[in-house]
Parts: structure tokens; sequence; C-alpha cells
């Protein structure tokens, strides 16, 4: 009999979940585990896999047809050249992200605006440091979100949904992404990537959501950062080989920007020797953006109703093209 697999540990699948699966697949055995060793003597028989399944054994898994990963990056397939040629549909939870990751986006600029960065650090100290009495750098004074532009390269599942937010407190947003011609709502213009360097000078916030792939991989380098504002942020909540991380640094030090939201980094944790640390204009968060108590139910949601969608022969959502990775 053919298997369903579904990485969970045994005593951790959400209540009612097996239940659903196995209405909408009685012919296939469920096997619920996350056990390296009970995957491996089972790998022959595994036509569907779902949350947890070692990248490595793809390859050994003949009968796969479709895997449904939990998260939405598929950047592990570089690591395994050889999974692309599979004939098998490989889907990702696009989307789940999208509320959480948004939320913490505005929050990095609510925290530039505001220089919350500053107040925290003032509170530390127990000084009384109010930034229209000198308190704080001249060159970050305070401002408003309002009126100021966004520019988002990458408009997926988590662009769209900063786009309509960041256009609700009355920021101008433009957008890069691979197909300029698929218009968003909430994005005012869009271009290519051919044309970043053009566009950055009106931004002044600058937001990266792409994936990592060879194409996106140091897509931020020196003459982007050069052709930022001086009074403009980076915030980068996808993937921290996107940014070339010495350029960065070199660009904060010097000014050519005026600070950095960082959530994710070239090498995570990020060393304690990094000069980011000790930046007065950087905001550090721990690779957390997409961190929310939704996220479990989200996903299984994402999964189920593609299971319905296979039972039915139709086509499922959010399918990544292995050969670019997203």
């Amino acid at each position: 009999m053919t298997k369903i697999l579904l990485g969970y540990a045994r005593d951790s699948v959400p209540p009612g979940a097996l239940e659903r699966v196995r209405k909408l697949v009685p012919h296939m055995e469920v096997l619920v585990t996350e056990d390296r060793s009970e995957i491996e003597h089972a790998l022959h028989d595994i036509e569907i896999a779902a949350r947890r399944f070692p990248h490595d054994l793809v390859m050994q898994a003949l009968k796969l047809r479709w895997l449904q990963q939990w998260g939405a990056g598929a950047d592990w397939l570089s690591r395994y050249p050889e999974v692309r040629e599979r004939p098998f549909t490989l889907t990702n939870a696009s989307g789940v992200h999208a509320i959480p990751i948004t939320e913490h986006i505005l929050a990095f600029m609510l925290s530039f605006a505001r220089q919350l960065h500053h107040a925290v650090r003032a509170q530390l100290d127990r000084k009384w440091d109010r930034p229209d009495r000198g308190g704080f750098s001249p060159q970050q004074p305070i401002f408003e979100l309002h009126g100021k532009t966004l520019l988002l390269i990458g408009v997926g599942a988590i662009g769209q949904r900063t786009a309509e937010v960041a256009s609700a407190v009355g920021m101008r947003v433009l957008g890069v992404r691979r197909n300029p011609e698929q218009a968003v709502p909430g994005v005012e213009a869009m271009v290519g990537p051919h044309q970043l360097l053009g566009i950055l000078l009106e931004a002044d916030f600058v937001v990266l959501t792409v994936p990592l792939t060879p194409d996106t991989r140091g897509m931020i380098g020196e003459p982007e950062l050069r052709a930022m504002r001086p009074n403009a942020y980076l915030i980068n909540i996808g993937r921290g080989s996107t940014i070339q991380e010495d350029k960065l640094v070199q660009a904060l030090h010097e000014g050519w920007i005026a600070g950095a939201g960082l959530d994710v980094f070239e090498s995570e944790p990020l060393p304690a020797d990094s000069p980011l640390w000790q930046m007065e204009n950087v905001i550090i968060t721990p690779h957390y953006a997409g961190l929310t108590p939704h996220y479990e139910q989200r996903a299984l949601d994402i999964f189920l109703d593609n299971l319905a969608r296979y039972v039915a022969g139709g086509p499922l959502r959010n399918v990544v093209d292995k050969d670019l990775a997203y």
C-alpha cells in the first residue's frame, strides 16, 4: 500500500488533522513520524510527504510524487541539484508568513521613524534623552511614515501584504519583481530587476523579501547601496546572503545610508565580532520575523487544501519551480 508521510512526532499532530487526512486518502496508509530510521524503512512506498522529510532521502524515494514543505524558502535545492530532475511536485507554504513578517517590517520602519532604538538605549542608561533637545543624532531625526516611499524588492505573498499595510498608513509603494507586468494592489509602479539601480534613489525604505537564488545572491552590493539616499533605511527579512554584508557594514559606517533593520544574515547566528552589533543605526532581530502562534495551523491548512486538490487531480497551490528554487 502506498503511504503518505506526515512529518510530525506522533504526539504532536494537531487535533483533527489525522482524521481529515485519512478521510481524503482512505486508500493510502498514513505514516506519522519524524524518525529518520522509520522514514528510511518506508521510503520506497511513500507517494506524498509533508512537513518534515530529510532532503538527502528525496532521490531514494522512487514513488514520491509530491512533497509539501512547511516553509517558504526552497534554497535547500542548491545543495541537492540532482533533485531537480526527479519527477515530483514540490510545493511550499508561501503565504504562511505574510502577516507576521509584514508586522515585523512595519515594526522596523516605525522604530526608525520614531527612533525607538535610541530611546531603548537611553532607557537602559536611565537617560531622559529627548530628540528635540539634542539627545539623538541630528542625522536621524524623527519623521512620519505617511508620505514616505517604500521600495519592495520581491513582491510575493509577503510583499503584497506589506504593500497593503504600507499603503494604509499613507506610504507610496514601489516594487521590483522578476515579472513586472504582474500588477499588485497598493503598488504604484513595478519594475524588473534590471531597473533596480534607477529606482533605489526614490526610496526612503528598501525592503528585501526575495528568496535566495543564484540571481539574488549578493544582489545588494556597493553599487546598490551607493544608489540609495543617505537618509534611507535598508530592511532585510528574506535571506542574509542577498546582501553583501561587508559592503553593508561599510555603507553604514560611512553614511551611504541612514540605517538597517536586519532579521537575517550571511552567517547565523551572527558572529559576536560582527561590527553590526555595535552600530547605533542598526536594529538586529535573530531571524524570527516569521514567528507566530498561528504558523502550524496556517501551514496545515495549505497542505490539506492541496491534498484535496491532489486527490481530485486539480492544480496544486504554491508549486515551486525547482530550477528557480521558488
